[in-house]
């Protein structure tokens, strides 16, 4: 986004060498990219803000400026022009809106309708953000099927962070051999059989347009598509029209709180730890999310059964 943007002199921002990069040129550019003009279907011109993509662009671009000058330091200036821009999150004035969190009712919900209306992946998808507190970047266009029980660690399952590359890797089962996630697992041991490699999550649909079941994500890391069908499928289930992919994460932050999770619990459920810092934290880590799992099923199981 930021690197196509055409300036006054008809060239693109990125064409531009580094230490034409000031502080004011970068300012220019994200005001720029904070509105867009579309057309209505009155063929009249609109403006709307897009924060959220622009904000995200000027922090790629500030993560990328850091490690190019820790690569090439005699080549990058020191001083990162994208750094402490001061990015709001929303307009001045505009009221926060806080994603509801869904209830276990409504998760059970949603799936029922989101199988009956064909859409199986995103069923399982949701019991993923529920159960793994994944966020939705993170479990359309991060879970690849080499993740989940790889023949050098068949009794786990990977989680990667997509914006910084950390992992963790939570056990399936207890020190029993107990399995901890029955439901998930027995829907995510379907979708192994049939793929070798790849994202796990895919429009698998019946009446998709394309013959070959691609990504919810997009390569430019839209999920609109995605949220849309969210929403078809929340007003079939008749949940709450409020409610969101997002919501079943937080739902699952919230079983965990109702379980009585401890904050080591709650921190090892929802953090990412790096590959070299695992051999450290590995029994750890591993022990809390066992026990977390464990009293968060029993929560949920106390006023209803888990069969759906």
């Amino acid at each position: 986004m930021f690197a196509d943007h055409k300036l006054k002199d008809d060239t693109r921002a990125g064409s531009k060498q580094l230490s034409q990069f000031s502080k004011a040129f970068v300012d220019a550019v994200y005001a720029k990219l904070l509105v867009v003009e579309e057309k209505d279907g009155e063929g009249n011109t609109i403006q709307r803000e897009r924060r959220r993509f622009a904000n995200a662009a000027m922090t790629a671009c500030g993560r990328a400026w850091f490690v190019g000058q820790r690569a090439q330091e005699k080549l990058v200036p020191a001083v990162n022009p994208f750094s402490r821009m001061g990015l709001k999150a929303r307009s001045p004035g505009k009221p926060v809106r806080e994603t509801p969190t869904a209830t276990w009712e409504e998760l059970v919900a949603f799936r029922a309708a989101a199988r009956k209306l064909g859409y199986g992946s995103v069923a399982t998808a949701a019991l993923v953000a529920w159960e793994w507190l994944q966020r939705e970047e993170h479990v359309f266009g991060a879970f690849e099927i080499t993740h989940y029980r790889p023949k050098e660690r068949p009794n786990s399952v990977k989680i990667v962070h997509p914006k910084n590359g950390e992992e963790a890797w939570w056990p399936l089962f207890d020190e029993t051999g107990e399995i901890l996630f029955p439901e998930l697992m027995a829907e995510l041991d379907v979708i192994k059989k049939t793929m070798v490699s790849g994202l796990v999550f895919r429009r698998d649909h019946k009446h998709r347009k394309s013959a070959t079941p691609l990504p919810w994500i997009t390569e430019r890391k839209d999920l609109r598509y995605l949220r849309g069908v969210v929403k078809e499928i929340v007003a079939a289930a008749g949940i709450r029209d409020e409610l969101s992919f997002t919501s079943f994460r937080h739902g699952g932050f919230a079983e965990g709180a109702d379980s009585d999770l401890t904050d080591a619990e709650l921190r090892a459920a929802g953090r990412h730890r790096s590959a070299r810092q695992l051999p450290t934290y590995a029994k750890r880590t591993r022990k809390q999310l066992i026990s977390g799992t464990k009293k968060r099923r029993e929560e949920r199981t106390k006023a209803a059964n888990l069969s759906e």
